[in-house]
């Protein structure tokens, strides 16, 4: 009898969290190694994320976490998406009804990264989850087997190791040279807190932001709002720049350098940065990995989520790595229900690894290419146009 697979998940964000609870959803046995100190670790960061119906939803869906997605999950005025110019006047706002009967299939429900992290750690038996281990190193042995060293120590030994540990992945280097590729485009991640926003003194800003999410884009720049489930509102100020331009650390400043580069924007946007949250400001430059990222599969080890294809902020990156997750655990899963020798359990990793790159290629082009609508000279009525054309095709269709 073939033996049951030791597999080691580097990462603890929705890729790898989603792939633990499939595979122990099905009684196989595996363990997710996150190099923060506690699951309460930076559980502050992160926005909404909407799901689509056949890869984040599906993810709760088929491990029987429907339920609590839709409890915890947004639909109806949580979609609105308002776009703008820099003076704050929505040319485009489009909005969605609540689904009858929880039907999510035609809609794509908000959801807040931190409690996605809640649910699915609330599936597994806590001693799955294995906090504080930051990976080091791991030493390739026979048979495809890995000897996997962490900062603290621990040393195992294990039949697959499964990369899910984001954009600056320690684990890709094992199986490509690809490193993320600064996309032009730098800025920082600003926020107010509920009891903020709840304050008649900025019913401006929540009004002007409504309860979805607004996009703001022009003269190359943007500010894009985004009301969370907790009601913090979290805000994006983005600009074409260097790498090397530096959000100043102390708080006071970098509100300063955002005024500046702002300086003609909205009265409600600048006062969103004069009050932000300065517990809460952080750099914000984006980077993506070429669409076309590949590797030759090698046995033991293998890339999901942002370390296989770390596509530029789109509200697609959360649903491709859950379903990675997903997939990868139901190909595992098969494998060890039907007792595969390590050849055939590789072989079918290696095929699933060719359909999962296939997949995201093309919206991955489509993204790159995108920015230049997004926050290039046209903006924003170039982000119209495209949202009307897209409206027109799915009216025809």
């Amino acid at each position: 009898m073939t033996p049951t697979p030791r597999i080691a998940i580097i990462g603890g964000g929705p890729s790898g969290l989603v792939l633990l609870v499939t595979l122990l959803k099905r009684d196989i046995p595996a363990t997710l190694y996150e190099r923060e100190a506690s699951k309460d670790s930076r559980a502050h960061l992160g926005g909404m994320l909407d799901l689509a119906w056949e890869s984040g939803q599906r993810a709760f869906r088929e491990n029987g976490l429907e339920d609590e997605f839709i409890k915890h999950s947004r639909t109806g005025d949580a979609e609105e998406m308002r776009i703008c110019g820099k003076d704050g006047v929505p040319l485009l706002v489009r909005k969605k009804e609540t689904p009858v009967d929880n039907d999510l299939k035609h809609s794509r429900p908000e959801i807040d990264r931190r409690v996605i992290r809640e649910i699915l750690l609330n599936a597994v038996p806590e001693d799955a989850v294995k906090w504080d281990h930051a990976f080091v190193s791991a030493r390739p042995l026979d048979g495809g087997q890995h000897e996997v060293t962490f900062a603290n120590g621990v040393v195992t030994v294990v039949d697959l190791l499964v990369g899910a540990d984001g954009a600056n992945s320690r684990i890709r280097p094992l199986l490509s040279p690809a490193t993320p590729v600064y996309i032009g485009i730098n800025g920082a991640e600003i926020s107010l807190s509920a009891d903020a926003v709840a304050s008649p003194e900025n019913k401006d800003i929540a009004d002007a932001v409504g309860q979805g999410s607004l996009y703001a884009c022009q003269d190359g720049k943007s500010f894009c709002a985004q009301r969370n489930g907790s009601g913090r509102i979290r805000a994006y100020a983005w600009h074409r720049n260097t790498l090397d331009w530096a959000l100043p650390s102390d708080p006071k400043e970098a509100k300063k350098v955002l005024l500046d580069i702002h300086h003609d924007w909205a009265p409600w946007m600048r006062k969103f940065i004069e009050i932000a949250d300065e517990k809460s400001i952080y750099p914000r430059p984006l980077f993506y990995l070429p669409p076309d990222h590949r590797w030759p599969h090698k046995a033991g080890v293998t890339l999901i989520g942002d370390a296989a294809h770390l596509v530029v902020i789109s509200g697609e990156g959360a649903n491709f790595a859950m379903l990675d997750g997903l997939d990868l655990g139901l190909v595992l899963a098969d494998a060890v229900s039907k007792g595969l020798d390590r050849e055939a359990r590789e072989a079918a990793i290696a095929e699933w690894e060719e359909k999962m790159q296939a997949r995201v290629q093309p919206h991955g082009e489509m993204v790159v290419h995108g920015f230049d609508m997004w926050i290039g000279p046209d903006a924003p009525q170039s982000i119209v146009d495209a949202f009307k054309s897209m409206a027109e095709d799915q009216e025809e269709a």
